[in-house]
């Protein structure tokens, strides 16, 4: 048996899924997305776009974190099963297939689109005479005075260059010296150019990317000598940091938080991204000088293009920024009132509200929220902050509630991975204005999902709640699917009082009625949870657990729902990323199907369903099946209560479970597939959560 068969061999007896080789599928769904046929070409941009996107931070973060272990000299075991070397081997293997798919879908399928939809990426080489004069004048005036031609030699040191931006390598030497004499300098783009140069040809729009622009006139910053090569190339640098991550977190928090940030831009090369025919010596010197081998090297063809994300500019340009599919208008929540008052605080008196983003607006909780800070009634706001939108209205709520006299305490999580420096800068203007601030808890992340808002009304005092699977983010409620109720039950208000203190003090509640959390038992009681229905199962009774996840990666409960299967439960997971559980192998997991629902909207809902013999138990919040949901990060999960809620959650699920549009059916060895409707009529559940109506909810079931 060859080394590649042993390896094969070890992952399919893994009775667990390697979660990177994992996200890699998942990758792989985002790509078929922009393959669909009926979509245009802006939308399959945008899909290119998400997954080179999805796998600059694959490298900053997994593959970091792969090095950090190979750096240190630790050893690491895969849930597949595979050591160090052997798991190396096999996920850059698969790395570079998906770079190959992603590049000759762009090449074959993509570019031969551009021109007909009105705009086409060119290179300088293939401008007219008058196009290459106004691209020489662009270099000419803005340009070239900002390039820095960067020497490196026995007297200057290896320059730094900066993560995910395009370089520049070029060979030079003096016209009377030997070869072994020549020199290589560096110029780095300057981060602050546009991506895409753009020319206008009548009804066309011509980009022509920066490098392009740049590449031609390389020899106006080396006068008198010759460059016998000129190489393009893009690195990515270890972003994962974690652990690094002092365990003595205090008053020095915040410097060692922006240090940390330095270090993911300046941490060890993980991949070298080149154009194919590049100066050998060239790419030989960044291998050495980054400790690299021949996997961390991805070859682009020469008519291809660094870094597909950059089609965001395109998409976004006001030519076309229109001709993205246009979801539909947010509809009312089913469990609002149709008639009646509108005031908000008068609704959630009555009963409890359900958002379902996107189909249903944030406006009712942005209201709730800004009627709050205006309202002299009310005497408090506390809220946890994971990412906030661009502009938001969130903060600007909380700055004016501040101005006008309440009590506001933010726990902002100034550790939310690439959103850490925006959160740094909006926390500091809340705490400017006067807000009780709290910047994390220690070494743990708080990714909860959390507001309360405390109103006197006459001689008593009400407790407004909102909890939700998704961020206090505008921008993002528009395209993810998150939910969350807001409410004024009081079982809710003490709980939800409860964990702010143990945030923002030195509190340890004994009991939660409502709410189950992490790192302090959210495992225990989802297992527990979980054994339950097993002995249903085994006594004959109803059984069934339904969950919709990110992401599912803990042993402890897959195991859990390992024996679950066995005893005869039937387990339904909709996991839209990372699943590292091995779906219907014989005698391990047969009772257990796995579907994946990636389309025009990014599912990011959690829900925890158990059938309790006919009394369902349902659970959301914002966490996921990971160890660090469970151990790393401040989490917590909500109780549904409310009848109509519960069967809007059961909507939610029944509807997950029938879509045949976005849906892939994943097999036991890891693979996904289509999943197919045969004899069905097309259910999208990205355009059917907009029809929901009260009499769906209400006959909604799903055992």
């Amino acid at each position: 048996m060859n080394e590649n068969d042993r390896i094969e061999t070890t992952i399919q007896e893994s009775k667990f899924i390697s979660r990177d080789l994992s996200w890699l599928k998942f990758n792989d769904r985002v790509l078929d997305q922009a393959k669909h046929i009926d979509r245009n070409i802006f939308d399959k941009l945008k899909f290119q776009a998400i997954t080179a996107s999805n796998l600059d931070e694959f490298f900053m973060i997994r593959i970091g974190s792969l090095y950090n272990y190979i750096d240190f000299g630790k050893e690491r075991v895969d849930y597949s099963g595979l050591r160090g070397a052997p798991f190396k081997k096999r996920l850059f293997e698969e790395i570079h297939k998906f770079a190959d798919d992603q590049s000759a879908f762009y090449l074959k399928k993509l570019k031969p689109e551009f021109q007909k939809n009105g705009f086409t990426i060119g290179s300088f080489d293939e401008l007219s005479d008058e196009e290459k004069g106004k691209v020489k004048e662009y270099f000419k005036k803005t340009i070239f005075p900002m390039l820095t031609p960067m020497v490196y030699d026995s007297y200057h040191t290896f320059p730094w260059l900066r993560n995910l931006a395009i370089s520049f390598g070029v060979v030079t030497c003096r016209q009377s010296d030997e070869l072994d004499r020549k020199k290589l300098s560096f110029i780095q783009i300057p981060s602050n150019l546009p991506r895409f140069f753009e020319l206008e040809r009548q009804d066309m729009i011509v980009f022509i990317p920066i490098e392009e622009v740049i590449r031609p006139f390389i020899h106006k910053l080396f006068r008198n000598i010759h460059i016998q090569s000129v190489t393009m190339f893009r690195i990515t640098r270890n972003g994962d940091f974690t652990l690094d991550e002092s365990d003595d977190i205090e008053a020095n928090f915040l410097e060692e938080l922006r240090r940390k940030l330095k270090t993911r831009k300046t941490g060890r090369v993980v991949r070298i991204e080149v154009k194919k025919g590049t100066d050998e010596w060239v790419l030989k010197t960044l291998k050495n000088r980054w400790g690299l081998e021949d996997d961390n090297i991805f070859s682009l063809d020469e008519q291809d293009m660094f870094n597909y994300a950059s089609f965001w500019s395109i998409i976004g340009h006001s030519e076309f920024k229109n001709k993205l599919v246009k979801p539909h208008k947010p509809v009312r929540p089913v469990s609002f009132p149709q008639m009646g008052t509108d005031d908000i605080f008068e609704v959630l008196k009555d009963k409890d509200i359900l958002l379902h983003h996107p189909y249903n607006d944030i406006e009712p909780l942005l209201e709730l929220l800004e009627r709050s800070a205006e309202d002299p009634k009310v005497l408090s706001i506390k809220l946890t902050i994971y990412r906030l939108a661009k502009e938001s209205r969130v903060t600007a709520a909380l700055l004016k509630a501040a101005e006008n006299g309440k009590h506001v305490a933010v726990l902002f999580e100034v550790k939310a991975r690439f959103d850490e420096e925006n959160n740094l800068k909006e926390a500091k203007r809340l705490q400017n204005a006067g807000c009780f601030v709290i910047y994390g808890i220690q070494d743990v992340k708080t990714h909860t999902k959390l507001l309360l808002i405390v109103r006197k009304e006459g001689e008593k005092v009400t407790r407004y709640v909102h909890m939700s699977s998704g961020n206090y983010n505008e921008t993002t409620s528009r395209l993810y699917t998150d939910w969350g109720i807001m409410t004024s039950n009081e079982i809710y208000a003490h709980d939800v009082s409860e964990f702010f203190n143990a945030i923002t003090g030195h509190s340890l509640p004994r009991i939660y009625h409502y709410l189950i959390t992490a790192p302090k038992d959210m495992r225990q009681q989802l297992i527990d949870l979980i054994q339950r229905e097993a002995e249903n199962a085994q006594n004959g009774l109803p059984s069934g657990i339904v969950i919709k996840l990110n992401s599912l990666q803990d042993k402890k409960m897959i195991k859990e729902l390992y024996a679950a299967s066995q005893a005869g439960v039937p387990v339904k997971l909709i996991i839209r990323g990372i699943c590292s559980l091995r779906p219907g192998r014989k005698g391990l997991s047969e009772n257990i199907q796995v579907l994946s629902i990636v389309g025009e909207f990014l599912e990011h809902s959690r829900v925890y369903y158990y059938h309790n013999n006919g009394d369902p138990k349902i659970f959301g919040g914002s966490a996921d099946v990971m160890v660090r949901s469970f151990d790393r990060r401040i989490e917590s999960l909500f109780l549904v209560v409310d009848p109509f809620c519960k069967k809007e959650i059961i909507n939610l699920l029944a509807y997950n479970l029938r879509d045949n549009v976005n849906s892939y059916n994943m097999k036991e060895d890891g693979d996904y597939e289509i999943k197919t409707s045969e004899g069905e009529s097309p259910f999208n559940i990205h355009k059917e959560f907009f029809k929901v109506t009260k009499e769906i909810v209400e006959n909604a079931s799903l055992f």
